[in-house]
């Protein structure tokens, strides 16, 4: 990747503050939501391949001809409002992220992308290890490789980064659309055949290593939605760039306005898109998780924006949530870990102890998981600044050589 000097000036950025508060707060929100998707892969009694293998899973209806029981409706209403949604969320704030190094490389007049390639093959090395050794619906190896097409782009023309954030966008819902068409027509989902009960053993038992080679007899079909979503992962991070630079995280009026708009843009029409895609079924699961969540993704950044405009002290809830931001990427690898070994037959198994029992002890797990995740990250970041991994991360990068500063 070449190297460019990054410009001393944006002119049609507003000047940042050292850190935007709702960044923090959002970051906080999608680390929790992300868990709200996840939560219900740890607790299925097959683990993650079961879940991969068992086509009723991926939706938040119930299972056809089951009674519409309370418990059912709650479940179905906590899968939907998590769905794709929150990982959409991450992605936008990950491109966030480059945004504000590319505008500090700016300001210190430093070569660009320089050293942040660094950072994103760092991130891939994190993100392999996480898939192995954690859990196999990794986001991190997927998001450091589109971070390294970004940074690129940012070196790049405004108008090169509109055709390609709009060129990726179009081209990813068109290949959504046309995945979702094939399998209305071949039934590919729908009708795919009950999991292999073999599957659900190896989770429910205590073969860590077993697990670890499941992953990677497995690599090329638990990797695929990285690849299918490259365009999407493309598109969510130039459109954190150009939030960021429009000054949709910026306290006062023309954030507040433009805060404003995303709410009633991705609540108006992300909300009945998504009841639509959902109602559907399973077989418009990629155009329901991949195409129609991102929508309502951008109406929660402006919902949670407008919510913390309203608050004029900080809560505890609101800090809870921005010490979590701070350590988002602990706070990723940790709820995993948490959600392994309370699941797994490696820990707990209350995958297993609880199978067939409802959704209300998944519910609980959820909320405890998430209590104790922003008592953790508040509580952390009272005798240190940064999360653990993110100290590791400046300690590593700290120890990079570094050319001279040459374009």
């Amino acid at each position: 990747m070449d190297a460019i000097r990054a410009p001393a000036t944006e002119t049609d950025a507003p000047p940042a503050p050292r850190r935007l508060p709702l960044l923090d707060v959002l970051r906080g929100v999608a680390i929790l939501g992300t868990l709200g998707t996840n939560i219900w892969i740890f607790t299925h009694p097959g683990g993650e391949l079961g879940f991969f293998a068992d086509a009723s899973a991926v939706s938040p209806l119930p299972d056809p001809g089951a009674p519409v029981t309370a418990a059912a409706l709650v479940e179905a209403a906590v899968r939907f409002a998590a769905n794709g949604k929150f990982l959409a969320l991450l992605t936008v704030l990950f491109g966030v992220g480059v945004a504000i190094q590319y505008r500090s490389a700016a300001k210190r007049g430093l070569p660009w992308p320089g050293p942040y390639k660094w950072r994103a093959l760092l991130l891939f090395a994190e993100g392999t290890v996480h898939f192995v050794f954690v859990f196999a619906f990794d986001v991190l190896m997927g998001y450091a490789v589109v971070a390294l097409v970004v940074a690129w782009l940012l070196g790049r023309s405004d108008r090169a980064q509109r055709v390609v954030m709009y060129t990726a966008g179009a081209a990813h819902v068109a290949l959504m659309a046309l995945l979702s068409a094939g399998a209305v027509a071949t039934g590919a989902i729908s009708g795919s055949p009950e999991p292999d009960p073999s599957v659900n053993a190896l989770f429910a038992s205590a073969d860590y290593p077993g697990q670890i080679m499941s992953r990677l007899d497995n690599v090329v079909g638990l990797r695929t939605e990285p690849v299918l979503c490259f365009l999407l992962l493309l598109f969510l991070f130039l459109l954190g760039t150009r939030l960021l630079r429009a000054g949709a995280f910026e306290p006062g009026e023309r954030g507040r306005a433009l805060r404003a708009r995303m709410a009633l843009i991705g609540i108006g029409a992300g909300l009945p898109l998504n009841i639509a895609t959902t109602l559907a079924g399973p077989d418009m699961m990629v155009l329901d998780r991949w195409a129609a969540a991102p929508v309502l993704a951008v109406g929660y950044i402006g919902v949670v924006g407008l919510v913390l405009d309203r608050v004029r002290t900080p809560g505890p809830a609101s800090r809870a949530l921005a010490s979590l931001g701070r350590c988002a990427l602990s706070g990723y690898v940790l709820q995993n870990v948490l959600g392994a070994v309370l699941c797994y037959g490696i820990g707990f198994g209350l995958a297993t102890t609880f199978a067939g029992s409802g959704p209300w002890w998944v519910l609980a797990l959820l909320a405890g998981m998430c209590a104790a995740l922003l008592a953790g990250a508040t509580l952390w970041l009272r005798f240190f600044e940064q999360g653990p991994l993110e100290a590791g991360q400046k300690w590593l990068l700290a120890r990079v050589p570094r050319r001279g500063s040459r374009a």
